[in-house]
């Protein structure tokens, strides 16, 4: 864009959305298929804080980028854009870090506790792989 382009300027608002109400832990059971053709259950146990957290986080980065869209619709500048856009990567960046926390801390724990380790960390490697790639 040449210095004539222009995003017009407007306020953006961040969403904030309380999803979960109060309650013990919830159980994410699920099971799945390893590429190996092996088939086990994982048993994803995550408290309501965590949870809450991590889409309370997701809710405002969905506001944001509802924001970054009306930047762009009403013109405004595109210095202005990219900066809102990478401050949306960051945030993505920390919930991810946080889910990376939460699993490490909780579910491979679990899994050493079940004898499921090497499975468990396999998992890990491959999301990881597709996480950072």
């Amino acid at each position: 864009m040449n210095g004539t382009d222009k995003l017009t300027k407007s306020s953006s608002s961040i969403a904030r959305t309380e999803i979960l109400s109060p309650s013990t832990d919830l159980d994410l059971s699920h099971s799945h298929v390893h590429e190996q053709g092996s088939a086990h259950a994982h048993v994803h146990v995550h408290s309501e804080e965590s949870l809450r957290a991590v889409i309370n986080r997701l809710s405002r980065i969905e506001g944001h980028i509802r924001g970054i869209k009306t930047m762009v619709q009403e013109n405004r500048d595109c210095p202005e854009v990219l900066t809102q856009i990478a401050a949306v990567r960051g945030a993505l960046d920390r919930v991810a870090r946080m889910i990376l926390d939460e699993h490490l801390t909780e579910c491979i724990a679990r899994a050493a506790q079940v004898g499921n380790l090497e499975d468990e960390i396999d998992e890990l490697k491959k999301a990881l792989d597709r996480f950072l790639h």
